[in-house]
């Protein structure tokens, strides 16, 4: 992590909602006290976006909020846009992307892959972003990417209050689908007060095949929470569940803060013996029941 020790809270700032992310935007500016600038987007016949700042951005610091969820490339290119015109206008920009889109390609896993998230970086620079605040990135190594200072947000607390305030859990046991997600887990029991475990799972860089290991674990009579920084497709929680329940689990629930949920993920995590799906409104859907507005106010608070 690069340390954001160069923001000037002490400029006049606004908050610039992206057309992603109206309702973070909204929230973000309630918490701060901050103004709420409106950004006009329309789409040409064949697709193209136009986009036009309805405030005036010269000589204030810009939090321009906008998520990259699917369409990933239309929201990339509208933050583009955005930032771009706000830097250009004078303002001091600060990217705030609550779903960071491209960061688990941050590395090259095969050869000759890109490593999209440096080109992500390299982007966010050359059209006036000065630095980036994201939600549970997919791995805090991405962050070194970033030639800008950037830094990422975790929601897992928030996630495990809700899971105590809302669910009856009986003897609860958290859990990570895998060790890549251990820190997340860990957080999250520390808040519920409750035992941990991470299973070992194994993907094929080419299938995209995704093995869990087995364990020895007798968790009759105990709710099971599954923790995830993101689930896309469902099948990486849909086989750990598969598992809990052989092992006794009553109850399974999984949690995550970007629910992409694709290609039918909730009905296959459903019919693994998933009970409740939990995420953030980082991606916006019917299961985003977590407000990440407050958790990002509070980093700029912080500062």
């Amino acid at each position: 992590m690069k340390e954001n020790n160069n923001l000037d809270l002490s400029k006049d700032w606004i908050v610039a909602a992206g057309p992603a992310s109206l309702d973070i935007a909204a929230g973000l500016a309630s918490k701060l006290g901050a103004k709420l600038a409106k950004v006009e987007s329309i789409d040409f016949p064949d697709g193209e976006s136009k986009v036009k700042i309805l405030d005036e951005p010269r000589n204030k610091s810009v939090a321009i909020v906008q998520s990259l969820y699917p369409p990933q490339d239309k929201h990339l290119f509208q933050l583009f846009l955005i930032a771009h015109k706000m830097s250009e206008d004078g303002a001091d920009v600060t990217a705030v992307v609550p779903y960071l889109a491209y960061a688990r390609q941050d590395k090259e896993f095969l050869r000759g892959e890109i490593v999209s998230l440096g080109v992500i970086s390299h982007l966010l620079r050359s059209v006036g972003v000065r630095r980036l605040v994201t939600v549970d990135i997919h791995s805090a190594q991405g962050l070194g990417l970033f030639s800008i200072p950037a830094y990422s947000c975790s929601a897992v607390p928030l996630l495990a209050e809700y899971a105590s305030a809302n669910f009856n859990l009986r003897n609860p046991i958290a859990v990570s689908p895998d060790f890549g997600s251990s820190s997340r887990v860990e957080a999250f029991a520390a808040v519920l007060k409750s035992e941990y475990i991470s299973f070992k799972k194994t993907r094929d860089r080419t299938t995209g095949e995704i093995v869990t290991e087995e364990q020895k674990l007798n968790l009759r009579g105990r709710d099971a929470v599954i923790v995830d920084d993101m689930i896309s497709t469902g099948g990486s929680v849909a086989k750990c569940a598969e598992l809990l329940k052989k092992y006794g689990a009553p109850r399974v629930i999984a949690m995550c803060t970007h629910g992409l949920m694709v290609g039918g993920a909730a009905d296959k995590m459903t019919a693994a013996g998933v009970d409740e799906i939990v995420a953030s409104n980082t991606v916006p859907s019917r299961y985003s029941k977590v407000d990440v507005a407050p958790l990002i106010a509070n980093y700029f608070q912080t500062l």
